[in-house]
């Protein structure tokens, strides 16, 4: 199966509160993306976004300029119609981030948890860390949350990678600048503990 017809047959098939990387608040991302000091005025991405409530969070803290991408179109209807009136304000693109023709240097915040671990293949991690450094503007931002070394080895019925704080940094290489990392264990809605690591770091460039 392609893609995007697995994600879309997940999000229409499962309620948003069903999956396993369901969190009502993204507690570690959103203190990582006020660590980055950036103005509301800011341009940010959540990669992956889907259904998740962060594009909440970041509207209620007042950002203006925040932008959800996802491969599934159902997981972006589900968090317009949660935001109603005020998903007027937030950019959605319904697209594949690894083939998505990013305008260069247009964001200050790149944040993604759970995208990258799916890409097992070295080629899709080369071409991700490309469309990062395309799309963030010098100095910017970039907040990945992926699977940790003890975390699970697949995830809807697809196989993932799991990584240290070093093996992730080291696959996004020299020009971004860890300033942070951590490990956060995620309860599912069934009570299950999944390990995450995230790194926090800046493109020096």
């Amino acid at each position: 199966m392609e893609p995007k017809s697995h994600w879309e047959a997940v999000y229409g098939t499962k309620a948003p509160d069903a999956v396993s990387w369901y969190a009502p608040h993204l507690q570690e991302s959103l203190a990582y993306i006020r660590k980055t000091g950036v103005p509301l005025t800011a341009s940010l991405i959540d990669v992956g976004g889907g259904e998740s409530t962060l594009v909440d969070d970041l509207v209620d803290a007042e950002y203006e300029k925040v932008t959800v991408l996802d491969l599934s179109e159902k997981a972006l209807e589900v968090s317009r119609a949660r935001l109603g009136a005020r998903a007027g304000g937030v950019v959605w693109l319904d697209a594949d981030v690894l083939a998505h023709d990013f305008a260069p240097a247009s964001f200050d915040v790149w944040h993604d948890r759970a995208v990258f671990h799916f890409l097992t293949e070295p080629q899709q991690r080369s071409a991700y860390v490309a469309q990062v450094l395309r799309a963030l503007k010098p100095g910017g931002f970039a907040v990945v949350g992926a699977f940790g070394p003890e975390g699970p080895s697949q995830c809807s019925g697809l196989p993932v990678s799991r990584y240290s704080s070093e093996a992730l940094h080291d696959e996004f290489g020299g020009q971004f600048r860890l300033l942070d990392h951590s490990i956060n264990l995620h309860t599912t809605p069934w009570g299950s503990t999944q390990q995450f690591v995230y790194c926090f770091c800046r493109l020096d460039h």
